[in-house]
């Protein structure tokens, strides 16, 4: 058997002691540092991430809330314009008619004009005729502007 030497377990705590204090010093505590930065990097990023699903709900619920706005504006506009349209329709439709009123009356009046201007076309031939006629039947000349003042008076009265 052998005999433990105790110089040689001294130094060989005092070497891994050393050696354990070394590595604290230039091991441990920088990968110990790099760890918990880690760690907190992580726990940072799980936090945002959390927060940014949190806005993105909440963009969503917006989002969605502005498209049925945008959607019921855009059906109210439509409603607008379509209204608008039937107002317009109506004003030409009722701008049309009276206008084809105005043309009714406007030929109604030429007619009437020219139904005038024809009796007096009418009137004027038969006091020629008349005058004519009786020239020959009486075969002398009276004033002419008498005669025609006459007979106008004659169809007057039978006119009426």
């Amino acid at each position: 058997m052998k005999i433990i030497d105790i110089r040689i377990i001294i130094y060989t705590l005092i070497n891994f002691g050393i050696l354990y204090f070394i590595l604290r010093h230039f091991l441990f505590k920088p990968v110990n540092d790099t760890i918990d930065s880690r760690k907190n990097e992580i726990e940072s990023n799980i936090k945002k991430a959390e927060e940014d699903k949190k806005k993105a709900e909440i963009f969503k619920v917006e989002s969605e809330k502005e498209i049925r706005d945008a959607k019921t504006q855009g059906k109210e506009i439509v409603q607008q314009y379509k209204l608008k349209a039937e107002k317009v329709s109506e004003e030409i439709m009722s701008e049309a008619h009276i206008e084809a009123e105005k043309i009714m009356e406007r030929s109604n009046k030429e007619i009437e004009r020219q139904k005038e201007k024809a009796e007096d076309d009418i009137k004027q031939n038969t006091i020629s005729l008349a005058i004519e006629l009786s020239s020959k039947v009486l075969e002398e000349t009276i004033d002419e502007e008498k005669h025609r003042q006459l007979i106008q008076d004659f169809i007057a009265k039978v006119g009426n």
